[in-house]
């Protein structure tokens, strides 16, 4: 529990989240980001109890990093339990296996806060677009048009 508390603090601090003055809103301004209770961000950070699996997934993605090392870092799993798989980083992790993914996608796995996603999805797309790739060569989301939002 203190290592992981320890860990989560440190991203915090890197991510700009004051959570060492009394009043500087960083553990509201976290909890408020991520879409979760502010009393969970605040039993984690005083050692009383580590988050539920959602709570976990809203914080990595907050804080960018993996929700594979959030459970390795809390103690839930071992890196034997979720292996990455051919010994490749990143989208093996995910379960990409290396193929496309959509810019949607892409910002999802990136953990581009909700409030940036649409304009990264925009300019995704439009990078995309100027490279010349053509409807073919597009992954299969943006030939349907995924939408930027969820």
């Amino acid at each position: 529990m203190e290592r992981f508390a320890s860990w989560v603090e440190g991203l915090m601090r890197e991510r700009g989240y004051d959570i060492d003055s009394p009043r500087g809103g960083g553990r509201s301004r976290l909890a408020e980001d991520a879409g979760v209770h502010r009393a969970a961000v605040t039993r984690l950070l005083q050692r009383q109890s580590l988050p539920d699996l959602e709570t976990m997934r809203a914080l990595a993605r907050v804080l960018g990093v993996g929700l594979r090392d959030m459970l390795i870092k809390s103690g839930r799993v071992t890196s034997d339990d979720l292996p990455l798989a051919g010994g490749r980083n990143g989208a093996a992790a995910s379960g990409l296996g290396g193929g496309r993914v959509t810019p949607a996608e892409a910002a999802e796995l990136l953990g581009i806060p909700d409030s940036h996603r649409r304009q990264f999805v925009e300019m995704t797309e439009m990078i995309i677009a100027a490279a010349g790739a053509r409807p073919a060569d597009a992954p299969s989301g943006l030939r349907r048009g995924v939408s930027a939002g969820r």
